[in-house]
């Protein structure tokens, strides 16, 4: 069976990379488990933005941006 692959907006890769930036440096030095926790969901966010990127459907990725013009 294949898999489907949903297409995901720059926007979800942009907020993946900002929140692992803010995890990293303002809430790991506080509180060292959240701080870890927030940097895996962030970094596996950014993880399923690329397979997303490489992997889905083109048709989809290009519905989805002329939809939100």
């Amino acid at each position: 069976m294949k898999n489907k692959i949903a297409p995901l907006s720059g926007g979800f890769m942009a907020a993946s990379i900002i929140g692992f930036f803010i995890s990293a440096f303002k809430v790991y030095p506080i509180n060292k488990s959240w701080g870890f926790a927030f940097m895996v969901v962030f970094a596996v966010l950014f993880i399923s933005s690329l397979v997303s990127m490489t992997h889905a459907p083109t048709e989809a990725l290009i519905a989805m941006e002329k939809k939100r013009k």
